[in-house]
């Protein structure tokens, strides 16, 4: 029970860091937050934070693997009929809320490149971050088929990636151009070309 008991604390504390981190990132850029901020924030030393998180790159990890599962409860909560061409304008939404933490966009373009890395533990969480958003925005897409008489031929895991490769590239243009790139009406224009391209090869509604 004892041990039972101080696992749970250690698990609660560990989120409450990477909650703290979440909200220091997105508020002030990950570059400017120092560790001894986020230890502040929590109540607890710098000594007790890198007990949990050996250094800033972990915690930079566990950050964007917490975005990560937080915009996919945010999807999984939206009403049974967001499917089909109501699933494209939910992207345009889903944008907006990414744009409400700037600071979350830089630091998932960050933690990207060390992705690449097949040895570097960012790899597999950006792996699974993409073959489960892949397969869950495509259904929701192929479920359109039914629900707005989309075009049953189209490859819908295919439009799902990409999809989320030009939220994912737009979401990179507007850190290099230091927020210049309007992504909101990136995603806009090209959800309205799918749902068009959806529309006129299902014929006639």
């Amino acid at each position: 029970m004892a041990i039972r008991g101080t696992y749970s604390v250690g698990a609660e504390r560990k989120q409450r860091i990477v909650d703290a981190a979440s909200d220091r990132f997105a508020a002030d850029g990950y570059h400017k937050t120092a560790m001894t901020t986020i230890a502040s924030d929590v109540g607890i030393s710098e000594g007790g934070l890198l007990h949990h998180f050996p250094n800033k790159r972990h915690l930079l990890l566990a950050v964007a693997q917490h975005r990560f599962e937080a915009s996919a409860q945010w999807w999984d909560s939206l009403p049974a009929d967001a499917v089909g061409l109501a699933t494209l304008d939910f992207m345009v939404d889903a944008t907006r809320r990414y744009l409400a933490e700037p600071g979350l966009i830089q630091l998932v373009v960050l933690v990207s490149a060390e992705a690449a890395d097949p040895s570097s533990p960012a790899h597999e969480v950006y792996a699974t971050r993409y073959r489960t958003a892949v397969a869950s925005l495509g259904a929701r897409l192929r479920a359109g088929v039914d629900h707005d008489g989309m075009d049953p031929e189209a490859d819908y895991e295919a439009i799902a990636r990409e999809c989320l490769a030009i939220s994912d590239g737009l979401q990179l243009q507007w850190v290099i151009s230091d927020g210049q790139v309007d992504i909101v009406a990136g995603v806009r224009a090209h959800v309205a070309r799918v749902a068009a391209t959806l529309r006129r090869q299902s014929g006639p509604q």
